[in-house]
């Protein structure tokens, strides 16, 4: 069964920095494009980052680019979201999600495996 799992959500101040991990389960990362999003109350899903097999390219969100910064460890099957200068308009539900192609894409239609998500909070 092919699952991904995130962990690293949480509560933490504006300005402050959180990394998220996306574990995969069941197959290898390697071998797939992997994808963040998040949710935020009342809002529809948004692309925030993705990470394509070959050469590790990326692609940003205008949202968060400067700020935020995606990676892969192929060898703990994990890929990060590090995330930097937290805005309070950062809070949502954030979840990763693999395909099994080269190329990312920021559409959420684009994946066909996905985690359960994580809750990100920016507040004071």
């Amino acid at each position: 069964q092919l699952q991904l799992v995130e962990s690293g959500g949480g509560l933490v101040q504006p300005g402050g920095s959180l990394r998220l991990s996306c574990t995969a389960s069941g197959f290898t990362i390697d071998r797939y494009a992997i994808g963040w999003f998040r949710q935020a109350p009342g809002k529809e899903q948004e692309g925030v980052s993705c990470v394509t097999i070959i050469n590790s390219l990326v692609d940003y969100a205008p949202s968060v680019k400067g700020r935020f910064t995606i990676s892969r460890d192929n060898a703990q099957n994990t890929v990060y979201l590090q995330m930097d200068s937290l805005k309070p308009e950062d809070t949502a539900v954030y979840s990763c999600a693999a395909v099994h192609l080269n190329e990312c894409s920021l559409s959420r239609h684009w994946y066909t495996v996905w985690g359960q998500g994580t809750q990100v909070t920016v507040s004071s």
